[in-house]
């Protein structure tokens, strides 16, 4: 049950704060593209990345701290379905580069951040 909770109080604290980053980032770009996403999406792969490199290594983390940080938080603040469907609005609207610029930045930044989460947290 205390894995339950963990995971139901990360999945809120996660969903609101995506909620609030990608809202603020996207009013101050002023811009049609999805940058809140694109944003939380990317600070998101690389602070997952860094604690799942440093969890029980460099610093322990429990099963319930677990659930709560990468399941939870990470699971709620990193979604892609946001991604996809401001994806297809780009792509609908006939913003051919836009969309591949997207999806380009967010999966292939993405993982360049997660990697170097990864070896910060190894360094750290």
């Amino acid at each position: 049950m205390t894995n339950v909770f963990s995971l139901i109080v990360g999945s809120v604290a996660g969903g609101v704060s995506r909620y609030y980053l990608g809202g603020w980032v996207q009013r101050i770009s002023g811009s049609a593209f999805p940058y809140g996403t694109l944003i939380v999406n990317l600070t998101g792969c690389l602070l997952v990345g860094f604690i799942a490199s440093t969890a029980g290594v460099r610093f322990p983390l429990n099963a319930s701290a677990r659930v709560f940080l990468i399941s939870g938080f990470f699971g709620a603040f990193t979604t892609f379905s946001a991604f996809m469907i401001e994806t297809d609005f780009l792509l609908r609207g006939g913003h051919g580069w836009a969309t591949l610029l997207n999806i380009f930045l967010s999966i292939v930044g993405g993982f360049a951040l997660f990697r170097l989460g990864a070896f910060l947290g190894k360094i750290a």
